[in-house]
């Protein structure tokens, strides 16, 4: 359990409830290497722990997480060893959503501010999403040059393909109520004060479930379907090394970071 709050993942325990808590708020969290492979061993840990019962997932400074942390990604490389770094980023990204969804324990999203892109997915594969009213949701990787390749099979189960699709080719940003109607998040409280009394409260209802029969009635839940087709997870990691080797990433990072419109954008008159 991480205990240096300067780590880029905080790991608090407190009996059977374990909190990770996305540590970078200067970047609203944003996924770098270091921040996903503590999470990534984290989950493993998880995995093979049966006296943790629930894993509270939230963020530091206000914000859950914006998602891939472009400057990390948009760094100048050999293009072949920027499309493999990409491939590899994007499977790991794969298995780590289908990670959380398998977790024995029950695993809760405790969002405010931005939950953009893969955070986006993470508030997905979550089995509880409990939102602040100032939360706000997106899918923009198609301004970037990007394809939402991992989460968009997340989206669609819990949206559904319908809204899923408007939120992934819009690519606009939607607050808490819209999220809350499309079936994005459970619930969403008044602010952030009550967001972390109504996410206490929830620890405790599932506290009150035994811990086998939660395991068990997870497994029963993912039984009715697994939410990535057998193939999918590969050819969206395919999908998203080639959009993200490629010239419109390129342009759509770097538009991004000076704060512009990228060069395809067009305002209709």
């Amino acid at each position: 359990m991480s205990t240096d709050e300067q780590a880029p993942l905080l790991v608090r325990r407190d009996g059977a409830v374990v909190r990770a808590i996305l540590n970078r708020p200067a970047r609203r969290n944003a996924m770098n290497a270091e921040l996903v492979g503590q999470l990534d061993a984290l989950l493993a840990e998880l995995a093979e722990d049966r006296g943790a019962r629930v894993l509270v997932i939230s963020g530091a400074g206000g914000h859950f997480c914006a998602g891939l942390d472009l400057a990390e990604a948009g760094t100048p490389l050999p293009p072949e060893e920027k499309l493999a770094r990409q491939l590899s980023r994007n499977r790991r990204t794969a298995t780590r959503l289908a990670t959380i969804a398998a977790l024995p324990q029950v695993v809760i999203a405790d969002v405010e501010g931005s939950a953009f892109a893969g955070g986006l997915g993470l508030v997905c594969a979550a089995d509880i999403a409990l939102a602040s009213a100032e939360a706000r949701f997106a899918a923009p990787e198609v301004r970037r040059g990007l394809v939402p390749a991992q989460i968009l099979p997340w989206l669609a189960h819990r949206m559904g393909r319908s809204q899923a699709g408007r939120l992934v080719l819009q690519g606009a940003t939607i607050g808490a109520p819209q999220a809350l109607a499309t079936g994005l998040v459970h619930e969403v409280l008044p602010d952030a004060a009550a967001l972390a009394a109504r996410t206490a409260a929830v620890v405790a209802d599932v506290l009150q479930g035994a811990p086998g029969a939660l395991a068990e009635t997870k497994a029963l839940l993912a039984a009715l379907g697994d939410p990535v087709p057998g193939d999918y997870a590969e050819a969206g990691a395919q999908a998203f090394a080639r959009c993200a080797a490629g010239g419109e990433a390129e342009e759509g990072i770097a538009a991004f970071k000076a704060k512009r419109q990228p060069a395809w954008a067009s305002i209709p008159a």
